[in-house]
């Protein structure tokens, strides 16, 4: 489903996704409310989401849509040119499970939409940073986050530094020195203690907590 309040901005994914074989573009809207309604009749699997939309903004929206039981398999993906990044860190702790550009690639576009689709999060080291860099100044680290973080072994931090620098499970794996599968089963404890939907909102409670700086070695 593509969410966007311009006319050609909307035809031009439906564009992209009209030559990919296994997409089927199930739907349009030109605002949040709008975006909101369609996701609960149809049930996408993902959400191209703008975020500065008239009626309701892309934060609110996907915050709506993730908090809707109707809409529990549905996975946003934020769309931004990063002169916007408080707003799309808004829509990361609403539910948001990715951040594209504007001006992807369209490989990028199909590739994004097949990873959210899948499960994951798609959160790219180098817009995790350039996203995170402009709350260097922000406010000081949430003290009821970092109660939440309390409830994690040493291992589990660990793990939640390395998320949320960008790691992959396959290189977390490879960090850690452990199996693909013993990596994935720390993220999901991850996901399960911290009642966070998936990686994207691990992201952004490590930020949230301190765990993780800009400017920190890794990161």
């Amino acid at each position: 489903m593509v969410v966007d309040d311009q006319p050609l901005v909307r035809a031009g994914f439906a564009a992209i996704l009209a030559h990919v074989p296994d997409l089927e573009l199930v739907g349009e809207a030109a605002d949040g409310e709008a975006a909101v309604d369609l996701a609960r009749r149809e049930r996408p699997d993902v959400v191209l989401m703008d975020v500065r939309m008239p009626r309701l903004d892309g934060i609110e929206a996907t915050r709506r849509i993730s908090q809707d039981e109707r809409c529990r398999e549905v996975r946003v993906i934020v769309l931004t040119t990063f002169d916007l990044d408080e707003y799309v860190y808004g829509a990361l702790r609403a539910g948001a499970s990715a951040f594209l550009l504007k001006d992807a690639a369209p490989e990028s576009l199909v590739e994004a939409v097949r990873v959210v689709a899948s499960g994951e999060a798609l959160l790219a080291p180098t817009v995790t940073r350039r996203l995170i860099e402009r709350f260097t100044d922000g406010p000081a680290p949430d003290p009821a986050t970092r109660q939440d973080l309390d409830l994690l072994t040493e291992r589990e931090r660990e793990v939640l530094v390395l998320v949320a620098r960008g790691l992959s499970n396959a290189e977390l794996a490879d960090r850690l020195h452990v199996g693909a599968s013993t990596a994935k089963t720390h993220v999901s404890r991850l996901l399960s203690k911290l009642g966070a939907r998936d990686r994207a909102q691990l992201v952004a409670l490590a930020y949230e907590a301190g765990v993780v700086r800009p400017g920190t070695p890794g990161g």
